[in-house]
This record gives C-alpha cells, sequence and structure tokens, in this order.
C-alpha cells in the first residue's frame, strides 16, 4: 500500500517542529554556558582564582554547602523511607511540605526562614534562650541552603527506596530480619545510587543558592558571603571577575552532573547488589 501524501506530509511537519524545538532549546541552554566559556581566558582564570576575596567565598561555599548535604541526609532519610514504605493520614500534605521548597521563591523562602528563626520568630525566644542566633551568621547560610536543597534529596531517595523489588524484603522477613537491618542491609544498598544521586544534587542546589542566602544569612564576606552572592557583587564592578566565578561555578555543576550520570551508567544489576547486601 502506498503511503498517503497527507500523511508524507504530515511526517515532514513534525520532524520539522522537532528539528526547530530541539534548535531552539539547545540554544537557550547551551548559548549562556558557551558565552562564559569564551568569555575568559584560562590564563586569566586561573590568574583570578589566587584572588583571596574568591577564595574565602569559594571555601565558604564549599563549608557550608558539604554541611548542608550532611543535615540533609541525616534527617531526610528517614523521611523519604517513611514517604516510600508507609500509608498514612495527612501524607499527600507531608508531600506537599517536602516538595514546596522547590517552588517556592527563594526570596520568600529567605523571608519565612527570617520570621521562623529571627530574634522575634517563632523560634527565637527558644534559640535564645539557649544562647544560639541564627540569622547573618554562617549558621544561617547553612540552614538556608539546606531548606531549598531538601527536597532533591528525599525525592530521589524516596524513588530510588520505593523500587526496591519486594521479594528481596519478603526474603529478609522470612529470615526474621528486623525493620532496621532490613533498612540498612538490603534497601539502602539497592537504592545506593539513588542516595548518591540525591546527595549530589543536593549539594549542587546547595553550592548555588542565593535568594534565600542573601535575605536570611546577609552578604558578609567570610562570614555568608558564598559564591553566588560575590557573583553578584562582582558584577555591579567587575565583570571580568564575576565572569571567572561564573566559570568557576559552571565547571563544579558540571562535574557534579556528569558525575552522576557516570555513576549511575556503572552501577551494579539489581540481582548483583542484592546479593552482595545479603551477605
Amino acid at each position: 500500500m502506498k503511503p498517503r501524501p497527507g500523511g508524507r506530509v504530515a511526517d515532514g511537519l513534525a520532524t520539522g517542529v522537532l528539528v526547530v524545538a530541539s534548535a531552539a532549546l539547545f540554544g537557550l541552554l547551551g548559548l549562556p554556558v558557551a558565552a562564559l566559556v569564551t568569555r575568559v581566558a584560562p590564563g586569566e582564570l586561573l590568574r583570578r582564582l589566587q584572588d583571596p576575596a574568591l577564595l574565602e567565598a569559594l571555601q565558604l561555599s564549599l563549608l557550608t554547602s558539604f554541611s548542608a548535604t550532611l543535615v540533609v541526609v541525616g534527617i531526610g532519610l528517614p523521611v523519604a523511607y517513611l514517604l516510600a514504605t508507609t500509608t498514612f493520614p495527612g501524607k499527600r500534605l507531608v508531600e506537599v511540605l517536602v516538595d514546596l521548597p522547590m517552588v517556592l521563591p527563594p526570596t520568600v523562602a529567605g523571608v519565612g526562614l527570617l520570621l521562623a528563626f529571627g530574634r522575634n520568630g517563632l523560634a527565637g525566644d527558644a534559640l535564645g534562650a539557649v544562647g544560639l542566633s541564627v540569622p547573618f551568621t554562617t549558621l544561617a547560610v547553612v540552614v538556608a541552603q539546606a531548606f531549598v536543597s531538601a527536597p532533591f534529596f528525599i525525592a530521589a531517595t524516596r524513588a530510588g527506596l520505593g523500587e526496591v523489588d519486594r521479594r528481596y524484603l519478603d526474603a529478609a522477613a522470612t529470615l526474621r530480619s528486623s525493620p532496621t537491618r532490613t533498612l540498612f542491609r538490603v534497601m539502602l544498598p539497592l537504592a545506593f545510587p539513588s542516595l548518591l544521586a540525591g546527595a549530589a544534587m543536593t549539594w549542587a542546589r546547595a553550592l548555588g543558592e542565593f535568594g534565600a542566602t542573601i535575605t536570611f544569612a546577609g552578604n558578609m564576606p567570610g562570614v555568608t558571603q558564598t559564591m553566588p552572592l560575590a557573583v553578584y557583587i562582582a558584577l555591579q564592578s567587575d565583570l571580568d571577575a564575576a565572569v571567572a566565578m561564573s566559570v568557576l561555578l559552571l565547571a563544579l555543576s558540571l562535574g557534579v552532573l556528569l558525575g552522576i550520570r557516570l555513576g549511575s551508567g556503572s552501577a551494579f544489576p539489581l540481582d548483583r547488589r542484592a546479593r552482595a547486601a545479603s551477605r
């Protein structure tokens, strides 16, 4: 049967739309990256990396982002396990609350954190009673970064735990393994690639946090001025410095994403991980 002329026209039109849409998307995503990379020469970038202010901001960013990631993993793992394995009244509300920071404007998040943990905030009296002041400190940076990045870890970890084959859990129950032992010896090893990807995305999101940080923690060099804030300040007076710092952050972000892709591609097959976890 010969293809209808109308069908060929429709196929050609669909192909054209795909090509145009793909080119537009690659242009939208690729041109800003290319503009940053081609703007600064490698020698200039190396020279800028010796700037004490840049190194100070970078050191603070790495310290706070790693700290925020550890906090999120510590408090997010039980929540992800709960959401992945149980059903309870109000679960939908908890899911919405967990995901809310992903859609909340960062400045609104910063205002909320200020009203919650500030001197006159909801938790201000309790924090003041133990002599703790959070806003406009390095601790405030960690809190802001943890707030905006927590959904990334919980979502990835919940998905990984939820995809664990029930056969392995039933086998563990048959062997009278306790829920805690099953979690650490079966579920977590099987879901480890998802946990690792979630932690990496959490760190990358924390590293790039700007709005909530500047609202809740301020912009004090050496105390709360992270790399994104330093880029913003440099943009006002020194474009080359802003570009150099942007390229550095770009390289870190690309490295994280590339590591996630390579790591997920080299993960053990499910059955092999299951055998390793059961030993």
